[in-house]
């Protein structure tokens, strides 16, 4: 299918479809706003979503341990990390899916199969942003530099997970949610068993939000044979959400409960509870724009379970 003439000019500008007009086509000299757009760097909300497993299980291990949320340089490291990671795990991604993002409208503007960036010159960058990564990783403690390290395999399969399984996204929340792992062994140098509920709690938070989105490339993605829990759920996607996002506040509760949260923590989990309900109460699978719009809501549920965990510390 040949470029719309909107789309052709987006290219001719150097322009992302799906994120046309950002702080990237402002200030960002010309040469490097490819890369920083291979890494996402113009769309935050990933970034968000990488980093609030992580905060989530600092907060918690320092509560649990020291009866503190932890220092703030922990929480800036894994900020930082996960800035980086997300950037390199994008670049790896549009590398593994360059030919099918050339076959589908709102991704054939990207940097890869544009032309405004080649394959080796990615591939640079991929390693360009792991070794910042592993700089930062060698901050920590050495248990939590060798559950870094194990992550990798993850992140190495999951692009490819999309051309043989309808839950492609199960692979995704495998990934993105490590960090509630790091977290906890970062801060204590162990794991707990609250790190491991709340590492399910975001396994099942990630199925739901990554459905909704997977809902924008739904019809694109069923013509390139790609799968995913979109397609699987089809018209029963609310239903199914519903479940995911019961099991996320369960699991969150369960985890704050194995460590030590009080009353305050759970009552602001209401919150954040009641906000998943808004989004599966709210949503249209077949409107590609309110889909996106409540994915990206999803960094306001981060913040609601921070705000559950600052309300213990502060009036417990």
């Amino acid at each position: 299918m040949p470029p719309t003439p909107e789309q052709a000019r987006q290219l001719a500008q150097g322009r992302v479809a799906d994120a046309p007009g950002n702080w990237v086509d402002r200030w960002v000299p010309p040469a490097a706003r490819p890369y920083f757009r291979l890494a996402r760097l113009d769309r935050p909300i990933g970034t968000w979503l990488l980093v609030w497993p992580c905060w989530w299980s600092i907060a918690l291990a320092g509560t649990w341990q020291h009866g503190t949320l932890g220092s703030l340089s922990m929480f800036v490291l894994f900020g930082a990390g996960a800035l980086v990671m997300r950037g390199a795990g994008c670049t790896y991604n549009d590398l593994v899916d360059r030919d099918y993002d050339a076959s589908v409208a709102r991704t054939r503007s990207r940097p890869i199969p544009s032309g405004q960036v080649s394959v080796n010159a990615a591939r640079l960058f991929v390693v360009l942003q792991g070794l910042i990564g592993f700089v930062i990783l060698l901050q920590f403690n050495g248990f939590a530099i060798a559950l870094g390290i194990a992550s990798l395999g993850i992140i190495a399969i999951y692009p490819f997970m999309k051309r043989i399984t309808y839950w492609p996204q199960l692979f995704l929340g495998f990934a993105f949610n490590w960090g509630a792992l790091m977290g906890w062994a970062a801060v204590t140098g162990a794991l707990h068993p609250a790190a491991f509920v709340l590492y399910g709690a975001g396994i099942a938070w990630t199925l739901g939000y990554d459905t909704i989105y997977a809902h924008q490339d739904k019809d694109d993605d069923a013509l390139l044979g790609l799968k995913s829990t979109a397609l699987k759920f089809g018209d029963k996607t609310r239903s199914w959400l519903a479940g995911f996002f019961a099991l996320t506040i369960a699991g969150l509760a369960a985890s704050g409960y194995l460590a030590g949260q009080g009353a305050p923590f759970f009552v602001g989990l209401l919150a954040a509870a009641a906000h998943l309900a808004w989004q599966v109460r709210t949503i249209d699978i077949d409107d590609p724009d309110r889909c996106l719009k409540l994915f990206r809501s999803n960094r306001d549920f981060g913040w609601l379970v921070v705000f559950a965990i600052l309300a213990n510390s502060w009036l417990s």
